[in-house]
């Protein structure tokens, strides 16, 4: 193998590395974690989240494992149209990321 392949094969694993960190759960494996009380519900979640941002509406959420973390992504859109990111540890409801979306 020459060296331009090699550098190429390295630059694409390091660069994809990162991607397979994290995983979407589906909605049976959220499920089952929900009926053993590991992570907290939807409900508390997303009320966490809006306790934020007083008015705003969910728009979309998500939840990842992430090293065996479990993270509860959720987008805002406040009264003024602003939309936010939010990101929530799933077990404990702690915000953990609050940004406005760009």
């Amino acid at each position: 193998m020459n060296r331009l392949t090699a550098f190429f094969i390295a630059t694409f694993m390091i660069l994809t590395a990162g991607l397979a960190q994290a995983r979407d759960l589906h909605d049976h494996e959220a499920k089952k974690l929900l009926d053993a009380g590991t992570i907290l519900s939807f409900e508390k979640l997303n009320a966490a989240a809006l306790a934020k941002h007083p008015g705003a509406k969910v728009t979309d959420t998500e939840l990842e494992e992430d090293y065996g973390k479990y993270r509860y992504k959720v987008d805002l859109r406040d009264a003024e149209g602003i939309e936010w990111d939010l990101e929530l540890d799933a077990v404990t409801g702690e915000v953990l990321k609050n940004h406005q979306d760009t």
